[in-house]
C-alpha cells in the first residue's frame, strides 16, 4: 500500500466536501422538479415526524458511532485511548465521506493510525482486520435476513433493472458472491497462510500477461505478512469483543433508518424487519457507488427501496435520513482536520 503523505492530504483535503454536498443537492433538486406530487408543501411534511421516534434515531445514531470508537479501541488492544479512538473515527467517517464507496479510503486510514502512533505492521492489520469483520458481518446477515423477511427483501420496482437486463436479485447475489469470496480469501491471507498468499501473488504476476502488477504484488504480500504479525497472540476475548461490536455497529446502523421510517409510519413489526432488511440490499447499492460517499446514488434509490411504507414522507424522509447520517461527518471532518493536522505535523517539536 502506497501511504504517500501528499496524497493522503489531497483526499483528506476540507475544500472535498463541496462535491458530495454538491452531488446530493443536485439529486435532490432532480427529484424534486422530475416527480410532479412533489412540491414546495411536499418539505414541509419533514415537521410531522414523531419526537420520540427522531429521539430514538439519533440516540441510536450515537451509539453507532460510539460503538465504532469502542472497536477502535479495543482493536488497538489498549495503545489507543478513548480521545485518540475518536480522532481516528472522525477522520474514518470524513476519508469514507469524500471517497467513492468503490474505493474507499485505507491508505487513508493507516496513515491516521501511523499518525496516532500506531506501527506501520499493526496499523495495516486494524484496518484490514475491520474490512474483514465488516464484510464477514454482511456475509452472515444476508442469508438470515432473506430467510426472515420471506422473499419481500427485494423491491418489486422495475426502474432498478440495469440497462443491460440484469435484475437487482442478480446484481445483489453477484455482489454478494464477490464479498464473500474477497472475505474468504483475506482471511486466509491474514490469519491462515499469509506467505502463501504471497506466494500466490507472485506466481500469478510471474506470467507475461500480469507481470507489469508483480512489484505491487511483492508489495501487497509483504503487508499481508507484516499485518497478520501484528494480530499474532491475541486472546479469545479480544476477538469476541471485536466481533461484538462489528455486530452492534451494524445493527446500530440500521435500527437508525428503522427509527426514522416509524416516526412518518406506524409499522408492525413484520413490517420493521422487512426495512431492516432491505438496507443490506441498500448497502450493496452504496457500495458499489462511484461518487465520494455514495453522494446522489443513496437519495435516488432510498424512494424505490422504501416509498411502499413512507408515501409522501419518502422525499423528506430521504433528506433527514441524510443530515442525520452523513452530512454531519463532512461538516464535522472539515472542521476538525485542520487542527489534527497542526497538531500532529507542525506542532511536534513545541
Amino acid at each position: 500500500m502506497d501511504i504517500n503523505s501528499k496524497k493522503v492530504f489531497q483526499v483528506l483535503d476540507p475544500k472535498k466536501i463541496w462535491m458530495p454536498i454538491a452531488l446530493g443537492l443536485a439529486i435532490v433538486f432532480y427529484l424534486f422538479y422530475s416527480d410532479p406530487n412533489i412540491t414546495s408543501d411536499t418539505l414541509k411534511l419533514i415537521f410531522d415526524a414523531k419526537l420520540s421516534s427522531v429521539i430514538v434515531a439519533f440516540l441510536v445514531l450515537f451509539a453507532r458511532d460510539a460503538g465504532y470508537v469502542y472497536r477502535v479501541k479495543t482493536i488497538s488492544d489498549g495503545e489507543l485511548n478513548w480521545s485518540r479512538s475518536i480522532v481516528i473515527i472522525i477522520l474514518w467517517e470524513f476519508a469514507s465521506a469524500v471517497t467513492p464507496s468503490v474505493v474507499g479510503g485505507t491508505a487513508v486510514v493507516v496513515f491516521v493510525f501511523m499518525a496516532e502512533g500506531i506501527n506501520v505492521g499493526k496499523s495495516l492489520a486494524y484496518v484490514m482486520l475491520t474490512a474483514i469483520l465488516d464484510n464477514l458481518f454482511f456475509v452472515i446477515a444476508a442469508p438470515i435476513v432473506m430467510l426472515l423477511t420471506q422473499g419481500m427483501i427485494f423491491p418489486d420496482v422495475q426502474a432498478m433493472d440495469l440497462e443491460l437486463g440484469t435484475s437487482l436479485q442478480l446484481l445483489f447475489f453477484l455482489s454478494y458472491g464477490l464479498i464473500a469470496v474477497y472475505t474468504l480469501v483475506m482471511s486466509y491471507a491474514l490469519f491462515v497462510r499469509p506467505r502463501a498468499f504471497k506466494w500466490f501473488l507472485l506466481k500469478v504476476t510471474g506470467f507475461r500477461f500480469f507481470k507489469k502488477w508483480r512489484e505491487k504484488a511483492n508489495q501487497y504480500g509483504d503487508e499481508i505478512i507484516m499485518a497478520s504479525n501484528g494480530l499474532k497472540g491475541k486472546a479469545v476475548s479480544y476477538w469476541v469483543k471485536i466481533s461484538a461490536a462489528t455486530t452492534f455497529i451494524w445493527v446500530a446502523r440500521y435500527l437508525m433508518l428503522n427509527s426514522l421510517v416509524e416516526a412518518y409510519s406506524n409499522l408492525s413489526v413484520p413490517e420493521h424487519m422487512v426495512v431492516f432488511s432491505r438496507q443490506v440490499i441498500m448497502w450493496i447499492v452504496m457500495l458499489v457507488s462511484p461518487t465520494p460517499g455514495s453522494s446522489g446514488t443513496a437519495e435516488y434509490f432510498f424512494n424505490q427501496f422504501f416509498y411502499e411504507y413512507l408515501g409522501d414522507y419518502t422525499f423528506v424522509s430521504s433528506i433527514f435520513w441524510r443530515l442525520m447520517s452523513y452530512y454531519p461527518y463532512l461538516i464535522l471532518g472539515a472542521i476538525f482536520l485542520p487542527r489534527w493536522v497542526k497538531s500532529r505535523f507542525f506542532n511536534k517539536g513545541k
